[in-house]
């Protein structure tokens, strides 16, 4: 869980005076009294909000401060948030047509774009495995049509009897 420290001080915590009162919509209020600025954010349903304590006189803002926490906790998740790499697979026989290719290269360029690294494989059948060069040419094209937005991990080669692959990473 996410802790939120509370550094402003609220309310009754504010306990010097004069300040400086900026209003819910952004509009400076003026310098008054911290009880006349409690009373204005109290019939306001509002709280009063220490927001520069440095400052002389310390400025207030007057503010939903529920509201206001949790959307601060809101952004610091948003900004701890980390993607997680994953190989993303696309499968092509030596017969796929350019049209499939192009949608399969479109397709890459989706993942890639999203921080994935795609993995290319092409699968030999029986007689097209006396073509492995078919397979090897569609996967160096493949890669030159993508190499303005990915590296080549690992070159086109032989995986196992029937698969060849090649796999790329997103440019960083």
């Amino acid at each position: 869980m996410l802790k939120i420290e509370n550094t402003n001080r609220i309310n009754e915590q504010i306990r010097i005076s004069p300040v400086r009162v900026v209003d819910a919509e952004g509009e400076i209020v003026g310098v008054i009294t911290v009880d006349e600025a409690r009373k204005i954010a109290t019939e306001a349903g509002m709280d009063l909000v220490e927001v520069a304590p440095n400052a002389r006189p310390p400025v207030c803002r007057i503010m939903d401060y529920g509201k206001f926490k949790y959307d601060q906790k809101k952004k610091l998740a948003k900004n701890n948030k980390q993607h997680h790499v994953q190989v993303k697979e696309i499968r092509l026989r030596p017969k796929t047509g350019e049209h499939d290719i192009d949608f399969k290269v479109k397709r890459a360029r989706t993942f890639l774009a999203g921080g994935d690294k795609v993995k290319i494989n092409v699968i030999f059948r029986g007689r097209e495995n006396a073509h492995h060069e078919r397979g090897r040419d569609m996967l160096t094209e493949i890669v030159k049509r993508l190499e303005d937005i990915a590296k080549l991990e690992k070159a086109p080669g032989m995986e196992s009897g029937r698969t060849m692959s090649a796999i790329l990473a997103p440019k960083t």
